[in-house]
């Protein structure tokens, strides 16, 4: 029986890994939430990691605007603690798959980033989370995964497709900015795929280093606000388009996050399916 360390398990993201991996009873999961286990202190998770033979890293800095204020105690968590995470595995053994982000690139891309493209973070958060992909990298360079996501929505924590329905129920009317491209990912979906991450790397079949994991397809906010209102039978129609310089934020934001899915064939795993028919089962409550 392979042993699995969850960190940020009282996470979006954590909390969907929890849920697929609940029937599997050829792997000993142990989780971890930001209370059982500080990922910043190097002692702490060299206790943690030892006698696991995979670590899923989905604990983060997720407060993009936040990280402009404070982007040392942004890259403590999203680099220095990756880092620690990432030499305990080196020293015990263990793999280790780290979840990314899109903001590691520069957002002026016209056709999907594929893995390997040259990354130019352009705030804060994103500079901190490339520190963490590095520390994979130069750590783990034989069993580091690092999966980058995007626009990533679900049950279990704050996001956008929770907040249009909730303004949905509070305004007549909303802007949604339309400048915006990427690829909105439902994070248990995502949860299920970094579990087959994580079969194909013990059984061989993955070869280390960056997979992107994000839904297929492409839309913007706005295109996305309507899908949201058009599935649960509100009127797409109370949606307008506007542009981002309308919402000012203290973190610019990629314009283009839409990204290539090409590694995943060589692991003979699939890439997530279209953003679309994702979202239309995460609102019906569909695999759960």
């Amino acid at each position: 029986m392979s042993r699995l360390l969850v960190t940020g398990a009282g996470g979006m993201l954590g909390r969907d890994l929890l849920a697929v991996l609940e029937s599997r009873e050829d792997l000993s999961v142990t989780a971890t939430t930001r209370a059982d286990l500080d990922i910043t202190d190097p002692e702490a998770v060299r206790a943690a990691v030892a006698g696991h033979d995979v670590v899923i890293n989905a604990a983060a800095w997720t407060d993009v605007d936040g990280a402009e204020a404070h982007e040392q105690a942004a890259t403590a968590v999203n680099g220095d603690a990756v880092a620690n995470l990432a030499g305990a595995c080196a020293a015990s053994g263990a793999r280790m798959i780290h979840v990314s982000t899109d903001y590691v690139f520069p957002g002026d891309a016209t056709e999907p980033y594929p893995e390997d493209a040259p990354t130019s973070p352009v705030n804060a958060y994103g500079r901190s989370k490339l520190a963490g992909e590095l520390a994979v990298a130069r750590l783990l360079p034989e069993s580091g995964y690092t999966v980058r996501t995007a626009w990533l929505y679900g049950a279990h924590g704050p996001n956008f497709v929770a907040t249009m329905l909730r303004l949905a129920g509070e305004r007549e009317r909303l802007d949604v900015v339309d400048d915006q491209r990427g690829q909105p990912t439902w994070s248990y979906r995502l949860a299920e795929r970094l579990v087959a991450l994580t079969d194909a790397a013990l059984a061989g079949h993955a070869a280390p280093g960056v997979y992107h994991g994000t839904a297929s397809g492409e839309t913007t906010w706005y295109h996305l606000a309507r899908a949201v209102f058009v599935l649960r039978g509100l009127d797409p129609e109370r949606i307008r388009p506007t542009t981002s310089d309308r919402f000012p934020r203290p973190a610019a934001r990629p314009s283009y996050s839409v990204l290539a899915h090409d590694r995943w064939a060589a692991a003979k795993l699939q890439p997530l399916a279209d953003w679309r028919s994702s979202l239309a089962e995460a609102l019906a409550g569909e695999a759960r």
